[in-house]
């Protein structure tokens, strides 16, 4: 990560022109991105031989870790306890839909049988393709998988830049040749790992737009329905904000990438999120029409901490009961604040309250009649609508530490609300 789904539908249209070329129709676009917006919170998993020092990925080489030291790590990389389906059970556990794996970051090692270089898994002691049973693991267990892939790579002869943190120039480079060596590694992990839910660059460095859109187009030969974030260099289908939730957004489709703890890869005693923090992440992101990709960051045994593990477990038991209000909708149409979050989907605004003077909401008038008001899974809840707004009373003995939700039913869509404040 740059510092400063089998959920792909297939029965999706397959379309005879390639859709990052810019010949896609706003509906074929909409189509192809909704099971991916539709899934809303997945796992981010940063992981490598850099776990044995306990280090960042990628940024520790040349600075904390000697180059010379960092390249060879993975000659000591065995992670014994590594198990594709536990990984996958805890994502499930956690809510997550869908799992993005660091299949190669910006030092060069890759997790996948790679032909094009023999910087890879299986000439670790380990010798499995984690990226392979990952996938697997993810279609078993209905999961969608998508890729990592760095597109600046440190380790790499050809390209320009080289560690620390890319800010050595190379004295001979070749962007070209690496650029098709680039096609041809993201191209195994379509074929070989496919369909994917998204292949997740990062940190284009000398890529330009037009240079990451000819990566775009190649994939999308590939692929055709294959979602692609905006870190190749060119556009891409969705916008990335990192370490920070993404302002309100109905019209460019946005994922949120945040850490569990301080650091994205593996790190000896990080500090952890509080599982109230968690949870309002992940509802602060949907209430503004984004996803939320939550990272943890196995040890070098190739568990995920338990201490995560129990966290995202937490999450899963909150999400459980209050998923009907994540899953499948959009944000809106109240812009989220200190006050709560809310989402929509067919005639029902789901509002998150996050705080409630004396338990009562207090909301702008909306133009379309409120029928009815209930906490989620429960009974119904004192409400009054005129032209001045709504007014919604919250029992006592409803109220949530993270978040009460109600449910509000409408007598026309919730999309056709136009987005207002909360004061």
């Amino acid at each position: 990560m740059n510092k400063k789904i089998v959920g792909v539908c297939l029965g999706l249209a397959v379309w005879s022109l390639v859709a990052g070329a810019g010949t896609e129709t706003p509906e074929q676009f909409a189509a192809r991105m909704k099971p991916w917006r539709d899934a809303r919170f997945g796992m981010f998993i940063h992981w490598g031989p850099v776990s044995i020092k306990g280090t960042e990925i990628g940024w520790s080489r040349g600075s904390q870790i000697p180059i010379e030291e960092y390249d060879n790590l993975y000659k000591q990389f065995n992670p014994v306890k590594f198990n594709a389906d536990e990984w996958v059970s805890v994502a499930k556990a956690a809510g997550m839909k869908y799992i993005v794996l660091t299949t190669k970051h910006h030092d060069g090692f890759c997790l996948w049988d790679t032909k094009q270089t023999d910087y890879n898994i299986m000439n670790s002691p380990f010798k499995r393709d984690v990226t392979g049973e990952l996938a697997k693991a993810c279609r078993k267990q209905g999961l969608g998988f998508g890729t990592y892939y760095s597109t600046c790579d440190w380790h790499h002869p050809d390209f320009p830049v080289t560690s620390p943190g890319g800010s050595v120039k190379r004295p001979v480079s070749n962007l070209d040749r690496y650029t098709e060596y680039l096609k041809a590694q993201s191209g195994e992990l379509v074929k070989n790992y496919g369909p994917l839910f998204t292949l997740w660059f990062d940190v284009p460095q000398h890529f330009d737009a037009k240079r990451g859109q000819g990566v775009i187009d190649y994939l999308h030969t590939l692929q055709p329905n294959l979602v692609i974030n905006n870190r190749t260099g060119a556009r891409g289908d969705y916008e990335t904000p990192e370490q920070h939730i993404g302002g309100f957004n109905m019209e460019r489709p946005w994922e949120t990438c945040m850490t569990i703890c301080n650091q994205w890869a593996f790190k000896p005693n990080d500090s952890m999120k509080s599982l109230k923090q968690c949870v309002q992440t992940l509802l602060n992101t949907v209430g503004g029409d984004g996803n939320l990709l939550f990272n943890v960051g196995p040890q070098p045994d190739g568990l995920i901490e338990a201490r995560q593990v129990e966290r995202l477990k937490e999450m899963g038991a909150w999400v459980k009961r209050n998923g009907e209000g994540i899953y499948g909708t959009r944000g809106g149409p109240f812009k989220p604040g200190a006050w709560g979050v809310s989402t929509r989907k067919d005639k029902t605004i789901y509002v998150y309250v996050f705080q409630a003077k004396d338990g009562v909401v207090r909301l702008p008038a909306i133009p379309a009649k409120v029928k009815s008001a209930r906490i989620l899974k429960g009974d119904k809840v004192k409400f009054t609508q005129d032209d001045a707004g709504i007014v919604i009373t919250l029992p006592a003995t409803a109220a949530d530490p993270i978040a009460t939700v109600v449910a509000l039913k409408l007598n026309s869509p919730a999309l056709d609300v136009p987005v207002c404040d909360v004061k």
